[in-house]
């Protein structure tokens, strides 16, 4: 049996109020919280969206009229770019 609450006894350093001692801590965020590497990927994303945007957008411009993929690209790609 460990102390009784309220025993007074000083919490053990480097412990997490509230963790079991002993227990293995929780796995580390993907790439372990580089905000440089956030933005490089979403920077990227947008460029993307950009660009899938763009070709469509293009053949508009000269007059061809949108079929069904054309449509869906463009809302394809306004859709990543509202989520970056």
């Amino acid at each position: 049996p460990g102390p009784a609450l309220g025993s007074g006894s000083a919490p053990v350093p480097g412990s997490v109020p509230g963790s079991v001692p002993g227990s293995v801590p929780g796995p580390a965020p993907l790439f372990g919280g580089c905000w440089s590497c956030r933005l490089l990927s979403g920077a990227g994303l947008l460029m993307a969206a950009l660009w899938v945007y763009q070709g469509p957008r293009n053949s508009l411009k000269k007059g061809i009229p949108p079929s069904m993929g054309t449509i869906a690209q463009i809302t394809f790609a306004v859709g990543e770019g509202k989520r970056g």
